[in-house]
C-alpha cells in the first residue's frame, strides 16, 4: 500500500524513501554496502586478513607497517571489513596497531553502525569497547547507529546502544528520530514494538513530530499497529 504525503505526514524526501522501499528494494538498500564477492576475491593485505579473520596474516601484514586506514573501492578500511565479517579479534588488533576506531566508510558508516545494521550485538560491543562513539552522526541521512537499529527493529542492539549513551532524540535529515523510524519504517511486529518500548522506557520523547507534524503515536494509529499504540500511549 502506498501512503500519500498528507496521509502520513512526512517530508517529500521521506516519501521518496518509503516509495523505494515499497518498490521492493528493502531496508538494507539504505544501509551500508557489505563487500561483494568480487571485492572479497580482490582483497589483499589488511583487507584480506580482516575479512577472513586470519590473525597470522594480519600480524605479518602489520609488521610491514601498512597504511592502517587504507580504503577499498567503497571507502571501507580494514576495520570496516572486519566489522562486516564479525571478526572481533581482528578489530581489536587493528585498533591496537593504530587504526581509527571511529573511521567512516564511503557512505559515512562507522563500525558501530555496520554491526547495528547487521543485528550483531557482540561485534557492536567490541566496536564500542575499542573506541567507537555511540553518539556519532553516521550515514548519508545524518543519523545514528540507534536510528539505524530502530528502523530495522534490532531491539537487542537498541538496548545496548541506549546503555552506551546513544542520543535518544537525534533527528536525522529526513526529520525522523529513532522512535519515529521504529514506527514509520517498522512492521508493527514484536521486535519493532520492543524497540519502541526500550526507547520509551529510556526516556525518548514521544511528542517529537516529523516535518509533517505527525508524532510516533499518530503514525502507529494510522497504520493500525495496536501493540505499538499501547506502548506509545503509556502515561
Amino acid at each position: 500500500m502506498v501512503f500519500g504525503q498528507r496521509a502520513i505526514g512526512i517530508s517529500a524526501v521521506g516519501l521518496a524513501f518509503l516509495l523505494v522501499i515499497q518498490a521492493g528494494f528493502g531496508s538494507r538498500a539504505f544501509a551500508q554496502v557489505p563487500p561483494s564477492k568480487t571485492e572479497i576475491a580482490a582483497y589483499a593485505g589488511l583487507h584480506s586478513a580482516a575479512y577472513r579473520g586470519d590473525m597470522a596474516a594480519l600480524e605479518r601484514t602489520l609488521a610491514q607497517k601498512p597504511e592502517l586506514d587504507a580504503r577499498d573501492g567503497h571507502g571501507r578500511s580494514a576495520l570496516h571489513v572486519a566489522a562486516h565479517a564479525g571478526n572481533r579479534e581482528i578489530m581489536r588488533a587493528l585498533v591496537r596497531a593504530g587504526a581509527d576506531p571511529r573511521a567512516l566508510d564511503g557512505q559515512l558508516y562507522d563500525a558501530i553502525t555496520i554491526a547495528a545494521v547487521n543485528d550483531d550485538v557482540e561485534t557492536m560491543r567490541v566496536a564500542l569497547a575499542i573506541g567507537g562513539d555511540a553518539r556519532a552522526v553516521t550515514s548519508p541521512y545524518a543519523g545514528t547507529a540507534l536510528i539505524a537499529a530502530a528502523h530495522l527493529g534490532h531491539d537487542d542492539v537498541v538496548k545496548a546502544l541506549i546503555a552506551a549513551g546513544a542520543p535518544l532524540d537525534h533527528v536525522n535529515n529526513l526529520g525522523w528520530t529513532a522512535l519515529i523510524e521504529a514506527v514509520i519504517l517498522g512492521d508493527g511486529g514484536p521486535r519493532h514494538v520492543e524497540t519502541a518500548r526500550a526507547l520509551v522506557t529510556a526516556g525518548a520523547r514521544r511528542d517529537l513530530a516529523d516535518r509533517g507534524g505527525a508524532t510516533p503515536l499518530d503514525h502507529a494509529r494510522r497504520r493500525g499497529y495496536a501493540a505499538m499504540i499501547a506502548v506509545l500511549e503509556v502515561p
